[in-house]
């Protein structure tokens, strides 16, 4: 009897050995961050075509910051009451989803 309870609390023993959690070493997060290649430009410099789409697409934005890529997109920043947010397109006025 005295080794079947000495079999017994080997063998519980044994399995919370395997419960444990494992610690690990060397858990850095690293955080990159995507940079857009869009240079800041004037607002009086943005198309005509962009002014007109975004006064008739959004009639309460206002235009605050502009941005153009090396391919003729522009990103926009724009604020309407107390959001703001940023919008895409192409030098026609073409909106662009990003």
């Amino acid at each position: 009897m005295k080794k079947l309870v000495l079999v017994a609390a080997m063998a519980l023993g044994s399995m919370t050995a395997f419960a444990a959690v494992p610690t690990t070493l060397g858990n850095d997060t690293k955080i990159t961050i995507a940079q857009d290649d869009y240079k800041e430009i004037a607002v009086a410099e943005v198309p005509q075509a962009i002014q007109e789409a975004l006064q008739a697409d959004y009639p309460d934005a206002e235009l605050t910051k502009a941005y153009v890529n090396e391919e003729g997109t522009y990103k926009i920043e724009v604020k309407m009451g107390e959001q703001a947010g940023h919008l895409y397109a192409n030098e026609n006025g073409e909106w662009i989803e990003q």
